[in-house]
């Protein structure tokens, strides 16, 4: 019984102190620190939020730019069911999905080069990516042009001025939040 008392006192303690005093610790310097990631690096326009920083949304229309394919269940970029195909690249059904967004994008795009973004025909791990490179981006300059009945110079600007440098330079490539970027062409539209 004498061992019991002191193990028994210090799993209630230690109990305590990670499971309760720790995470309540960090979710409010968290909150304070890094408001707008611990709310979900929500994007509002006016009082309506209209999606996340974080999240893709699922674009098809020919007036705006499109994102990177989702592989998540049931319907594109749905959170609920975040997830990569876990296909092998030496599987024939990724293969054959690969060649299918392929003849899908030259359809869509047939004005843009040949040679099709890699990210644009692969889904990333999560299914949920928000970004691309500015390559992927301004390979679908041609369409959104086309339907929007705008210069591709004036899109091309835009996508500049929405890229989004690696820090210091180094650390990370450059990268285009496609949500952000499609509101923006909202907004050229506008005015």
């Amino acid at each position: 019984m004498s061992l019991i008392r002191p193990a028994f006192v210090l799993l209630i303690f230690l109990t305590l102190i990670t499971g309760g005093l720790y995470p309540l610790l960090t979710t409010v310097l968290g909150q304070w620190w890094f408001q707008d990631q611990a709310t979900g690096s929500l994007i509002r326009q006016g009082d309506t939020i209209r999606g996340s920083r974080l999240i893709g949304q699922n674009f098809t229309s020919p007036g705006y730019f499109h994102g990177r394919p989702s592989a998540t269940a049931e319907t594109p970029d749905n959170p609920m069911a975040s997830g990569g195909s876990n296909l092998a690249v030496s599987n024939p059904m990724q293969d054959s999905a690969i060649a299918d967004r392929v003849k899908a994008l030259r359809l869509a795009n047939p004005d843009a080069a040949d040679q099709v973004p890699v990210e644009l025909v692969t889904a990333s791990a999560s299914g949920l990516d928000s970004q691309l490179t500015p390559e992927a981006v301004l390979w679908q300059v041609p369409r959104v042009a086309h339907a929007r009945h705008l210069s591709a110079e004036q899109i091309i600007r835009l996508v500049n001025s929405m890229t989004e440098k690696p820090l210091i330079g180094v650390l990370g490539q450059s990268v285009v939040n496609i949500n952000e970027l499609n509101m923006a062409l909202d907004a050229l539209k506008e005015e």
